[in-house]
């Protein structure tokens, strides 16, 4: 039976790296998963009370991680064979390149890596066309599941925020085995609360 989960996303976070990876390594392996994949800003959830929301600021983009969401979630709506790949590509260019995905030109790389015609992309961005696609979605995600952070794993029965420590390097029957596990603790143990780990291995 297939599996549906939705889990949230933001190119900022290492640890939505990790664990949107293990998703899409598991759905690369052949998991029986309908995933959606939410984007929820690391920017905007870090707006002050009273403060300006970042989508209603003069320039959105000089927040970071706004272009590069507007990005994924394009090519996620117009684009879905590439999603998997740029979703990846994005992740890689802020965690593995260090690079600054503020930049135009390095989203830009990233999309015209897998085949997305990058220029037309992101003219649609530069003129406001996916900017209230990111703030609906966003919204609704705070709304209806009280997400705080990324990654959030979201299924019928409720919403879990997850810091997944590793990262598949293209198992992935590990990752099929990890993102199952968590959605079987998001499902099945109510009663589960919290559960962190306090002696991190150095």
């Amino acid at each position: 039976m297939t599996r549906r989960f939705a889990i949230t996303f933001d190119y900022l976070c290492p640890f939505a790296r990790n664990a949107n990876e293990h998703v899409l390594a598991g759905i690369a392996g052949g998991a029986d998963w309908d995933v959606s994949f939410v984007p929820y800003s690391l920017a905007q959830g870090h707006v002050e009370e009273g403060d300006t929301d970042v989508w209603d600021r003069e320039d959105p983009h000089r927040s970071s991680g706004i272009l590069a969401l507007q990005a994924g979630i394009a090519v996620r709506d117009e684009h879905p064979e590439a999603f998997p790949a740029v979703h990846r590509g994005l992740f890689e260019a802020r965690h593995d390149e260090g690079r600054d995905i503020k930049d135009p030109a390095v989203v830009g790389d990233v999309l015209a890596a897998h085949g997305v015609d990058a220029g037309s992309l992101l003219d649609e961005i530069a003129a406001g066309s996916w900017l209230p696609t990111l703030r609906k979605e966003h919204d609704a995600a705070v709304q209806e599941h009280q997400v705080w952070g990324v990654p959030t794993f979201i299924t019928d029965e409720r919403a879990v925020f997850v810091r997944v420590m590793d990262r598949p390097d293209g198992d992935t029957d590990t990752a099929r085995r990890r993102v199952d596990h968590i959605v079987d603790l998001v499902d099945d143990v109510a009663e589960l609360h919290e559960f962190k780990q306090v002696d991190l291995p150095r």
